[in-house]
């Protein structure tokens, strides 16, 4: 069996043969290789242990490429590459790392993105975020932790950094069986392997942001919304914007620097709150207010108060994380919509947003004119987003998209 670590030839691999009639996803570009599309009387799976790696057969015996295993997963295999004839180790993932560079170093102006985004960037199973010479990287998979030093070699390769920190703390590690850990694995300032905290800077729509990437959701930050937190800001000039969920200030903060005369940041995380407040601070914008609140209490009390404001942000995490999740989060997203537009203005700004892969399209489109409807409002959608071109969406792999942006204006009928 070739485990990743141990770099045998090609001639020691094992083989992963699939149905007959299995191959057509992964030739039409998918990466992912279920445990019910593998032919296990020729190459039975309970074989391979966590980690291994295979050249990946059709029903006739042609090469689809390589992957790697996990036999405990539903996905118990996701490919590499195409061709069968290398070895996994950090030559190819330096390499990787630098086509996904060379897409960054065109679009974004200073080293601040999200430098490997999975599947999308042929790197199943890694996710790295880069603050200038500091990289944060999340490891989902088997196969990619099998790697991990390698992955550590890589970066050191190629950028000289200051800082590597592997933040595997998600639940979907779970599903590979893996630990949840955070863990320093390279500092040139001699961090212990778990400090209290990680402070860094980063700069996203010429502000500044101050993030605690140990301690802070996911990797720190959300770099997602980058070009839809831009769009915004040329609607907030001189306006009260509300900006729910707001985490360290990445919405809130940024309509303070396109000119907005009030800002309110509401979440219910303290921590977040004094982040987004250190964040103005350090931008030296004044009008920037926060809130310690569950979002749907604090749109009731507003209402309650008749408060209103000219632009109202919602960006909440994600109500639709599984499919039977569906309808609970379904209607979770409408009473959401519902309550932010009786917060406008006769003539206001509502950022409707969805990170729920689950949540088509159209779904959230659906939910924004049922939620108007409902309270006897108008709407038009004016600006559509996405998520930004560090988080590039691979065609034949759905789950790579998943956020949905909407700049609607909410008018009185």
């Amino acid at each position: 069996m070739g485990n990743f670590q141990t770099n045998q030839p090609i001639s020691q691999q094992q083989f992963l043969c699939l149905k007959k009639g299995q191959e057509r996803r992964i030739t039409a570009g998918h990466l992912w290789v279920f445990s019910n599309e593998i032919d296990q009387q020729k190459t039975p799976l309970k074989v391979f242990s966590a980690g291994d790696y295979a050249v990946l057969l059709s029903y006739s015996g042609k090469t689809l490429g390589l992957v790697y295993v996990n036999p405990h997963s539903l996905i118990c295999a996701r490919l590499l590459s195409r061709k069968a004839d290398f070895e996994f180790n950090h030559s190819f993932i330096k390499h990787r790392i630098n086509i996904a560079l060379s897409l960054r170093e065109k679009i974004f102006a200073k080293p601040f993105y999200r430098l490997v985004y999975g599947e999308s960037d042929f790197l199943p199973g890694l996710v790295i975020d880069r603050y200038g010479d500091n990289f944060v990287v999340q490891i989902t998979t088997a196969g990619i932790e099998s790697v991990k030093d390698e992955v550590t070699l890589a970066l050191k390769k190629i950028f000289n950094p200051r800082l590597i920190l592997y933040r595997n703390d998600t639940n979907s590690r779970k599903l590979e069986n893996l630990e949840q850990y955070k863990e320093v694995a390279f500092s040139s300032d001699g961090l212990e392997s778990e400090p209290e905290s990680i402070n860094l800077e980063l700069i996203e729509n010429e502000c500044r942001f101050a993030i605690d990437v140990f301690n802070g959701q996911k990797t720190g930050w959300f770099y997602d919304h980058r070009v839809n937190r831009g769009s915004l800001q040329k609607y907030v000039k001189d306006k009260k914007v509300l900006d729910l969920f707001s985490y360290v200030g990445g919405w809130g903060v940024t309509m303070a620097n396109a000119g907005a005369s009030e800002v309110t940041c509401v979440d219910s995380s303290v921590h977040a709150l004094s982040m987004a407040e250190q964040n103005a601070k350090l931008n030296q914008y004044s009008q920037l207010s926060t809130i310690e609140s569950d979002a749907f209490e604090f749109l009731k009390t507003c209402r309650a108060e008749r408060r209103k404001f000219d632009v109202v942000i919602v960006d909440p995490p994600a109500f639709i994380k599984r499919k039977k999740d569906l309808k609970k989060g379904t209607q979770a997203y409408f009473q959401l919509n519902k309550m932010a537009m009786q917060l406008c203005h006769k003539d206001a700004i509502l950022v409707s947003a969805s990170c729920s892969h689950h949540l088509a399209k159209q779904e959230l489109i659906k939910i924004i004119t049922q939620a108007s409807g409902h309270i006897d409002r108008d709407c038009q959608i004016i600006e559509t987003g996405q998520q930004g071109p560090d988080h590039p969406i691979h065609p034949a792999i759905p789950e790579t998209e998943y956020i949905k942006s909407y700049i609607c204006r909410v008018l009185l009928r």
